[in-house]
């Protein structure tokens, strides 16, 4: 099976609570926390374990709370493998509002790494890609990183055989929409499609056709946009359309779309198209939004929903 290896430059000790209600200039009494191991790569490796899968998360961290999310990451069964670069983590909150449901996400920017640090991740990086290897760095970069720092190393993976999945925003998705670095697959979700087309997306139809686009431009052999309880909209090689996931309750969306991503890349590990890969990613979606805080997918509900999801070409 295709090794699936996650990379994290800048991960978070993420919270989660509940208040009453979400109102300025007053102190808010909340829930006891959850707390969770965060950040896109270290999620992902998350959510493939609790899917049952295996994975290598390769994991920037430093300082007590890097000490604390290490020691929460292996006790979910994970052996993170350190990028060499040791600045102390941060953390994150979400507060979700009971009196209206709204979630509210505060996000602490990360230490600022070197030309040094860089280099040691790229290093650290190179040395555990293994031959054919699906590579999802996920998350936000830490400051300091230029933003081209992932797609710089598509090349040297692609000698190996090594395949990459980029699911990243602002800055960075823009140079990786433009600079055909020979990704395997770029996914997006709405707003950060619009914000790269620099238009409003109206309908499903014009996420396809903004999906094309970016595939005939060489962005990426597959490019996915993520249109919420719709599905996902994908452009592949061989087919066009949208994953649609069954109706469920949401209850928090933090963490759908590493779920996504995780099953998505244990699907193609086995050997599955991307179409079928993209179904088992709008399955896990779907029971993410169901869970509280910064949980994850779930197996069972998971390989429940993958029966029920529905493929529209468009």
């Amino acid at each position: 099976m295709t090794d699936i290896i996650t990379v994290t430059a800048n991960p978070a000790l993420d919270l989660s609570t509940e208040a009453q209600a979400v109102i300025p200039d007053r102190k808010l009494r909340c829930t006891a926390p959850l707390i969770h191991p965060g950040g896109g790569g270290v999620n992902i490796s998350r959510a493939v374990a609790g899917l049952g899968g295996t994975s290598r998360a390769l994991v920037a961290y430093g300082g007590t709370t890097g000490d604390e999310l290490v020691a929460r990451i292996r006790a979910e069964g994970l052996t993170p493998e350190p990028l060499g670069v040791t600045h102390p983590t941060r953390q994150s909150i979400s507060v979700r509002d009971r009196a209206t449901g709204l979630q509210y996400r505060f996000m602490l920017p990360g230490p600022d790494w070197t030309e040094a640090d860089a280099t040691a991740a790229r290093a650290a990086i190179l040395a555990a890609v293994t031959e054919g290897a699906l590579v999802i760095p996920s998350g936000s970069l830490p400051p300091g990183l230029p933003v081209d720092f992932f797609l710089d190393l598509a090349p040297a993976l692609a000698r190996r055989g090594a395949r990459m999945i980029i699911d990243t925003s602002g800055p960075a998705l823009e140079r990786a929409a433009e600079a055909r670095a020979g990704l395997y697959v770029l996914r997006m979700d709405t707003v950060e499609a619009e914000e790269l087309s620099g238009r409003t997306l109206n309908s499903l139809d014009d996420m396809a056709a903004l999906a094309e686009k970016l595939r005939a431009a060489q962005a990426a052999e597959i490019v996915m946009i993520a249109a919420g309880a719709q599905g996902t909209v994908i452009a592949s090689p061989d087919w066009r359309g949208l994953t649609r996931p069954p109706v469920v309750i949401p209850h928090s969306k933090i963490g759908a779309g590493d779920s996504f991503v995780a099953a998505f890349a244990m699907s193609i590990a086995r050997g599955e198209d991307a179409v079928t890969a993209c179904c088992w990613g709008t399955a896990a979606a779907a029971s993410a939004v169901q869970e509280e805080g910064t949980r994850l997918c779930q197996r069972g509900d998971t390989e429940r929903f993958f029966t029920r999801v529905e493929r529209t070409a468009l």
